[in-house]
């Protein structure tokens, strides 16, 4: 068993609502150790349960809307996406929550953790906002760091 896969979901088709994949494809680009796998997910959260079983974590990048603004980067558990009903999350974060149900009822869940961005913009573009595009660098790195925390773990 694998000890992470880190996971970009969103839509690409939909401007900044495809922070996530854009981010796991940029993090592709680098070298990992054998033990993180790094996997553009789309937006099929939900049917990609049977992959988990192979990983201790998981760490799903995407956009996140909370009450901040736009650019904001989010650390989210597990425990912080069912709890707190107020925050107004993507869709595919409850995909995801479904899909590490039935992986559960599969035999293995992996611990998940969030990183996300607040978007400003989910409109028919290819393009990040200027605002997101400004950011992007950092949220990179906090996803670097959160690689690097979550294999010490």
């Amino acid at each position: 068993m694998k000890k992470l896969l880190v996971l970009g979901i969103g839509n690409l088709l939909l401007s900044d609502e495809g922070v996530g994949v854009h981010a796991v494809k940029a993090l592709m680009e680098e070298r990992w150790p054998d033990d993180v796998d790094l996997l553009e997910g789309g937006t099929f959260t939900q049917d990609i349960f049977y992959i988990f079983k192979n990983y201790e974590k998981l760490l799903v990048l995407d956009c996140v809307r909370g009450s901040n603004g736009p650019g904001t980067i989010y650390r989210l558990s597990e425990d912080d996406i069912i709890k707190d009903e107020s925050q107004n999350l993507s869709v595919h974060d409850i995909d995801m929550l479904d899909s590490l149900r039935m992986a559960e009822l599969m035999g293995h869940k992996p611990q998940m953790r969030v990183v996300g961005m607040e978007p400003l913009k989910i409109d028919w573009d290819m393009e990040m906002t200027d605002p997101i595009k400004k950011v992007f660098p950092e949220f990179l790195e906090i996803i670097r760091q959160e690689i690097r925390t979550m294999l010490e773990d």
